[in-house]
């Protein structure tokens, strides 16, 4: 299905894009950032901060870390300090990429449990598919400010897997 190797690719690939809207973003006026845009999530701060929330939740999940504070109707407004939001993204993008070069090809053949507030219930799912679900919520939510940005004016940087520099060419 999927390997560690993919994991390493895909949280590298995370951690380049959200540099790369991070950038975009800041070149905005905060007000600009915090502008409905008819995104579900509403704004360009509203949908990075549920998708950092979402990042949160499932990494506690997966390495056993503290989870977000709040539930996922607040999680627009989980991160609402934009500094705040920054060095929590850039905490956990390096997280990510930490846990993502443990994970092991028995781990990701196991399942994962959990408890969904949102189902209320417990889960069991297998564990490559909720990891390939947490880098795809990443993927489609990035693809929603990277479409904000645009249309607010910030220029943005490709988003092509297959174009991220190596490493050294951007850290």
């Amino acid at each position: 299905m999927i390997t560690p190797a993919y994991c390493v690719t895909m949280a590298r690939y995370n951690r380049w894009q959200n540099r790369c809207i991070l950038q975009a973003a800041e070149g905005l006026e905060p007000s600009a950032r915090r502008k409905p845009r008819g995104a579900f999530w509403g704004s360009i701060s509203g949908t990075l901060s549920h998708l950092l929330w979402g990042d949160l939740m499932w990494m506690s999940r997966f390495d056993g870390g503290a989870r977000p504070v709040g539930g996922l109707a607040s999680s627009a407004d989980a991160h609402g300090v934009w500094e705040d939001w920054r060095r929590e993204r850039q905490a956990t993008d390096a997280r990510i990429i930490g846990w993502a070069d443990r994970l092991t090809e028995a781990e990701l053949q196991g399942d994962l449990f959990w408890h969904s507030g949102l189902a209320g219930r417990s889960v069991t799912r297998p564990m490559a598919l909720c990891v390939m679900h947490f880098f795809n919520h990443q993927a489609h939510h990035r693809g929603q400010v990277h479409a904000m940005l645009t249309m607010a004016g910030a220029r943005t940087e490709d988003t092509d897997l297959f174009v991220m520099p190596d490493e050294a060419d951007w850290m």
